[in-house]
């Protein structure tokens, strides 16, 4: 099986380096491990599709791509299993070179900030970091398997929208708890 690093990699030595030079691709990436987070993720062993264009500019390789991806997870408040489509734009510049950039820092601050690039390892491109973005910037933050779920009932389990209308617990109060068990047979107690 091949390692999640590799699996994203695009070789891009068909597309020459003018700039204005472009080029298409469509790729079906079969990913190794879960991309997302732990409540939703695409799962390993799925398929992200991802139509590429790339455009050599003076700086690097311009990509924009679009992406298709199915997330699986479960609801936050029943269980229910839960599917989001993915349709997300990106559009990323790799540089062929290193840039150092000073970002501007208030005065108690002198470290250089390195922002922080895509690279070109010679011909080959990492896609990786921005379909990961991509993915998990598009998942809900608690997914619910419809924007009105109630949840499970705390004290049964069950599912509030499979619940009768009208579903409720006894709560006894604890301090009255262990008169329930009485019997109480005596005449001056009965009604």
């Amino acid at each position: 099986m091949a390692r999640a690093s590799e699996v994203f990699t695009l070789n891009t030595f068909e597309l020459p380096r003018r700039a204005g030079e472009m080029k298409e691709y469509e790729l079906d990436i079969e990913v190794p491990e879960n991309v997302g987070v732990p409540l939703i993720f695409v799962p390993a062993g799925e398929v992200i599709e991802v139509d590429a264009r790339l455009e050599s500019v003076t700086e690097g390789i311009l990509l924009s791509a679009q992406i298709f991806a199915t997330a699986k997870g479960e609801c936050t408040r029943c269980l229910d299993p839960v599917v989001v489509e993915i349709d997300k734009k990106v559009q990323e510049l790799y540089n062929y070179s290193a840039k150092v950039t000073r970002a501007k820092k208030s005065s108690d601050e002198d470290d250089l900030d390195l922002e922080e690039e895509l690279m070109m390892d010679g011909d080959i491109m990492d896609l990786e970091i921005p379909i990961r973005d991509a993915i998990v910037l598009e998942l809900p933050f608690n997914p619910l398997c419809t924007p009105d779920c109630l949840g499970l009932c705390p004290e049964c389990g069950g599912k509030w929208a499979d619940l009768a209308a009208d579903h409720a617990h006894e709560t006894i109060d604890a301090r009255w708890a262990s008169l329930a068990a009485l019997e109480i047979d005596s005449p001056d107690f009965k009604n």
